[in-house]
């Protein structure tokens, strides 16, 4: 006879397993892809990350463009790396050495699994504190707290339009500056930057004088109607001796662009 007691017990660990084989059955989900003859597995939780992988050759093609334009064993830092898309294709396709810069906690975890489900963790080096102009801990703030999930701001208290933030979720974190990071933990000189953070790209490169003192280009994401991050931008660039090669809009986002900058000669 089985004791009624213990019956709503064995009906709670039934569904607590379940519910834990799910889990794990959603957390091992991967796909892959292929571009240009270049093989990559990555995890796909959920719909965000999936979205991701499956416009990875469609979403941003001139990105793609540029890194098949690097020489082999090039240093890249990847700013805003979210689970690694371009962080692994440009491993893979131009042998790079890459560092992946990603503040979030739940794009930390899936770009982790992403580098080791392709064989780069040799290769890829994550760095999971935010970049900003000064050294110091500040709130990091989430928009959408999910796997893949962008839209976020450390320190300030605008969005990538330069409007109000809207946090749903925030953390303390710190924060350094690209020189000093630089400086502190002996990295490489980068040839190439990509910086796309959803909005303080232009305080991230106000604490990378040295650091664009010498790189070769930087692809960087720029809201043109946003004035303080456009004009500072622009400002702390061409100093560094780079000038804007050229630059292509999103489909229905004609505010937004990404700017090639480059040194010449």
């Amino acid at each position: 006879k089985v004791n009624k007691h213990l019956q709503p017990i064995n009906y709670w660990r039934k569904i607590t397993s379940f519910r834990d084989m799910l889990m794990q059955k959603i957390f091992k989900r991967k796909k892959c892809v292929s571009h240009n003859g270049i093989n990559m597995t990555f995890f796909v939780p959920n719909t965000v990350c999936h979205y991701r992988v499956t416009t990875f050759s469609s979403k941003e093609p001139k990105t793609l463009d540029w890194i098949d334009s690097f020489e082999e064993g090039m240093v890249v830092w990847d700013i805003g790396a979210n689970i690694g898309i371009y962080s692994i294709y440009v491993a893979k396709a131009r042998n790079a050495q890459v560092f992946a810069f990603e503040p979030s906690v739940f794009n930390l975890e899936f770009l982790a699994k992403n580098i080791h489900a392709n064989g780069l963790q040799e290769k890829i080096k994550i760095f999971p504190l935010a970049l900003s102009d000064q050294t110091d801990f500040n709130l990091f703030k989430m928009n959408a707290p999910v796997w893949g999930g962008a839209l976020s701001a450390f320190g300030v208290d605008y969005d990538q339009a330069g409007s109000a933030f809207n946090t749903s979720f925030e953390y303390s974190i710190a924060g350094l500056s690209a020189d000093k990071v630089k400086e502190v933990f002996k990295m490489s000189q980068p040839n190439h930057i990509k910086i796309d953070v959803d909005g303080i790209e232009h305080l991230i490169l106000s604490g990378a004088k040295k650091v664009l003192m010498q790189v070769d280009t930087v692809l960087i994401e720029i809201n043109k109607e946003f004035n303080e991050q456009s004009q500072d931008s622009k400002k702390y660039l061409s100093a560094a001796g780079l000038t804007l090669r050229e630059k292509h809009t999103f489909d229905g986002l004609s505010s937004y662009s990404n700017q090639l900058w480059i040194r010449q000669g």
